[in-house]
């Protein structure tokens, strides 16, 4: 089992936990090597564990939620590739999971095989966003260069958009932001869209991340 690859299960649900350790346990070359009620949880017994290549986390946690987990992951141990398993499939949510770290978004109603697959994109390409982000994007994400043409090409208000788009206000809080008609900022992100090449809020958010336009949290 040595070259298993390591995954530790980060959820509140035990029942749910339960059922997630015998899935994951049962596709080939994956184990479960540690399970957690929470981040605190979690804090505790990640030092007595083997270090898991994954993190299979969940964000509506007590004590210590997914996202202030993945913050202190992210800084404790930066090589854990970290995946959020979630019942909520809202940009809000998706976004916050994205900027504290998560490398992919899985909802809990997903099919095995999309769990599966998201395993093996983490760790070949180091990511996993389905269809939250365009082909495109994707290849960006997996080149190992933080250039991207298309940043060179943004005009100052366009960066202004998409640093506020990266934060949890609304279009129209955006447009008043921006002392900006609400079509006006409906403009920009439709032409950003095209331009950056991404299909939603989030893909844009990945961009920015990457393009290194905003910090990670």
């Amino acid at each position: 089992m040595h070259n298993s690859i390591k995954v530790c299960l980060v959820d509140d649900h035990k029942l749910l936990r339960k059922g997630m350790v015998e899935l994951i346990d049962g596709f080939h070359t994956y184990t479960v090597v540690g399970e957690a009620d929470n981040g605190m949880d979690l804090q505790s017994k990640i030092q007595v564990i083997e270090e898991p290549d994954i993190l299979l986390l969940d964000i509506n946690m007590p004590e210590m939620d997914g996202y202030e987990t993945a913050l202190w992951v992210r800084v404790k141990y930066p090589q854990v590739r970290i995946l959020a398993l979630s019942m909520y499939d809202d940009e809000k949510s998706i976004i916050k999971m994205i900027k504290a770290g998560a490398r992919g978004y899985v909802l809990k109603d997903a099919e095995p095989t999309e769990l599966k697959k998201a395993f093996e994109d983490i760790i070949e390409k180091g990511f996993y966003y389905s269809d939250l982000v365009s082909h495109t994007l994707v290849k960006n994400l997996e080149s190992p260069s933080n250039e991207n043409p298309a940043s060179s090409n943004l005009n100052d208000r366009e960066i202004e958009f998409i640093k506020l788009a990266c934060t949890e206000l609304t279009y129209k809080e955006i447009a008043d932001k921006m002392c900006l008609a609400p079509r006006t900022i409906d403009g920009y992100r439709a032409s950003l869209f095209e331009k950056l090449q991404v299909r939603s809020r989030v893909g844009l958010v990945m961009y920015a991340v990457k393009s290194k336009i905003v910090k990670p949290e």
